[in-house]
């Protein structure tokens, strides 16, 4: 019995490792197609594929959108890759480990949606880095535009970066909007992935000045002087918002600290009593699982209490 349970745990980590060097070979080969046979690509079934989901999906313009306002070097493709191999991996550990339906689809659901959750709270980790930064960066901003005599977002945008009166970590944020306006980007678009990467309301109050003053012309040196007066009176309120969710954020790891320094007790004290009932007991195996799925829960409901703070 138990020969044959080592047995079938070699075979699926041998089909997982086929399974997962498989989907690598295939990323690589088609990013070297991609830059020596751009032309020929674009014809192929795949990238149709992924055109059709880019135009008619809300879920794949949401995750693009989010991968590129936290800048990733991480593509849609390669975020996809990552998730059908965590999926794969989660199917295989419910199986093999917790050996019930219970933790085949709690396990493949954790593992599907981790490379997601990664990349929401770096969303968060940005925004909280830049909330105290923002109100500095419209103030200078605002001298920029003041003393043009044109009135020119764009221009004041350009001499706020090119002179170094934003510091990071908001620069880069500022950054990637002016790159976005003096592109090919839609006015539209590249003020959604501003506001989604500062996600908070004063940053909306400050994109639909922009857009007044991008697709209007219109002067809004006033708009923005009471936007600056409001943030100062509320300055107080956001550093202890900021706290507020840092506490969130520390309390969010807490769970995974007490789980390993407890399992660490119980191997360093008896390896032997703890192995039997946390790794072959099935109710220990249970205890586990569900200790994952709270742990999970707790990261779900600490991403979106911070993104309704924000």
């Amino acid at each position: 019995m138990i020969a044959a349970k080592y047995a079938l745990l070699l075979l699926l980590f041998l089909l997982f490792y086929v399974i997962a060097h498989t989907l690598l070979g295939a990323l690589i080969r088609q990013r070297k197609a991609r830059f020596r046979l751009h032309h020929v690509q674009s014809s192929q079934p795949i990238a149709r594929i992924s055109a059709f989901l880019r135009n008619h999906s809300g879920v794949y313009r949401h995750v693009k959108d989010m991968l590129e306002s936290v800048e990733s070097n991480v593509s849609m493709r390669a975020l996809a890759t990552m998730s059908g191999m965590l999926l794969c991996l989660g199917v295989l550990a419910g199986t093999l480990f917790f050996q019930s339906l219970k933790g085949v689809l709690i396990a493949t659901f954790i593992g599907g949606s981790l490379p997601y959750l990664v990349l929401r709270l770096r969303q968060v980790g940005i925004r909280l880095q830049t909330r105290l930064e923002f109100l500095p960066a419209v103030e200078v901003f605002y001298q920029y535009y003041m003393v043009d005599p044109n009135k020119n977002m764009k221009l004041a945008l350009k001499y706020c970066l090119e002179e170094n009166r934003l510091l990071y970590p908001i620069k880069p944020v500022f950054e990637q909007l002016y790159r976005n306006l003096m592109t090919q980007r839609s006015t539209e678009e590249s003020l959604r992935l501003f506001a989604l990467t500062l996600g908070h309301g004063w940053a909306d109050d400050f994109v639909g000045i922009l857009r007044v003053a991008l697709t209007e012309g219109i002067p809004v040196g006033d708009s923005l002087k009471q936007l600056i007066v409001d943030m100062r009176r509320a300055q107080r309120s956001d550093q202890l918002e900021r706290n507020r969710l840092l506490e969130i954020r520390i309390a969010n790891f807490t769970p995974i600290v007490f789980l390993f320094i407890f399992l660490s007790i119980n191997f360093k004290v008896s390896p032997e009593n703890a192995f039997q009932y946390y790794v072959v007991d099935p109710a220990g195996r249970n205890m586990i699982l569900d200790a994952l799925l709270l742990i999970f829960a707790s990261f779900l409901m600490g991403i979106y209490l911070s993104m309704r703070r924000m």
